[in-house]
């Protein structure tokens, strides 16, 4: 028995391997530095999903039904009355995504693709007293979604920045939430309830889905002239340093090379304030330095989560939204994961050690 099943192998997949010696991530066998560059969020979709549903699925076709989907959910954005909108965005975004259809089909899996997509930005929208707006067809997901967010044409290096986000966090091995959706695809309940699970675990602060502390280290550091003395005394204080530190990689997050790649694209075209992103870099040089010299047994480097959360604020998505964005980009590995069990999984019932008491004897 292992506590947190560390090591533990519970599934055979052909979707992505996490390498945490090397800190190399595979997607059905291309790396993700590979994907970042020469990939669309519709086209590791269509990589992720391939072979899994009844349909082929193509880069091009699966751009068009996708934005047919997307136009098909917002009707259910009108749910969202007052008692919706008091909570957090994840939340009111998971109460939306209840309201789908449970099933299997490939129609499914549009819908869920298309669902956060659409409900985060509308949410988001509504709790500022403004009005949903519809989707655009004619544009690729990363380009609508900002353009539902904002009401305005996002610029290309921000559609950009946005899909290789996406992509960087569309799988990522047999994390949390991925596990969640996995169990739940292995007692054949639909694919909703999978990536309605998957979401909750999401939530969860262990588990990486909601980068925004990093923004708040950021802001009380102030300057990079305070940052070793501020994190120092964190340290001191038993506080861990946000974006830093992963569960499965002992060498840099590949992840995190990819979106500081993103957001300097950003900061060179003038689009990202740039004195924030130098505070960052000085921040993650003094971390670095002191993780080092008080940690040198235990290897601790940048995580995904430290340059999501510059990325996600510099495309104006406000700081409590971030698990949300997390979750339209990883909705495709949760439903190819959940797809992949149901196909060849069995049900999962792993057993318990009973440390409680005894019956007394008779």
């Amino acid at each position: 028995m292992k506590n947190g099943l560390e090591d533990v192998i519970a599934a055979e997949t052909q979707l992505s391997d996490v390498d945490g010696e090397a800190g190399r991530l595979i997607i059905r066998g291309v790396s993700l530095d590979h994907l970042v560059t020469n990939s669309s969020y519709e086209g590791v979709a269509a990589l992720l999903l391939d072979g899994l549903m009844e349909r082929s699925v193509g880069e091009a076709q699966l751009r068009d039904w996708l934005a047919k989907a997307r136009i098909g959910v917002f009707d259910h954005a009108r749910a969202a009355d007052a008692s919706l909108l008091a909570l957090p965005p994840v939340d009111a975004m998971r109460a939306l995504i209840a309201r789908l259809p449970d099933g299997e089909d490939f129609d499914t899996v549009l819908n869920l693709l298309a669902a956060p997509a659409v409900f985060l930005p509308a949410v988001l929208r509504l709790q500022r007293g403004q009005k949903p707006i519809a989707p655009d067809a004619s544009l690729p997901q990363a380009a609508d979604i900002l353009r539902m967010l904002t009401g305005k044409s996002p610029t290309r290096k921000q559609s950009t920045a946005l899909d290789a986000y996406l992509v960087t966090i569309s799988d990522h091995g047999l994390n949390a939430s991925t596990f969640a959706s996995r169990i739940i695809a292995s007692t054949q309940a639909g694919l909703t309830s999978s990536v309605l699970a998957a979401l909750s675990a999401l939530k969860g602060p262990l588990h990486g889905g909601a980068p925004g502390p990093v923004l708040d280290m950021l802001d009380a550091i102030g300057t990079a002239e305070n940052a070793y003395l501020w994190l120092g005394e964190a340290l001191d204080r038993g506080e861990r340093l946000m974006g830093f530190g992963h569960r499965i990689y002992r060498v840099r997050d590949p992840r995190a090379d990819a979106l500081k790649g993103a957001l300097k694209r950003l900061m060179v075209s003038g689009q990202v304030n740039r004195a924030r992103g130098e505070l960052a870099e000085a921040v993650e040089a003094a971390a670095l330095a002191i993780l080092k010299a008080r940690k040198p047994n235990r290897p601790l480097d940048v995580n995904v989560e430290f340059y999501t959360a510059l990325l996600l604020e510099a495309l104006d998505f406000p700081r409590q939204a971030f698990t949300g964005v997390f979750a339209i980009g990883r909705t495709v590995g949760w439903l190819a994961h959940a797809r992949e069990q149901a196909l060849d999984g069995r049900l999962i019932r792993p057993r318990s050690v009973y440390t409680g008491p005894l019956p007394a004897a008779a």
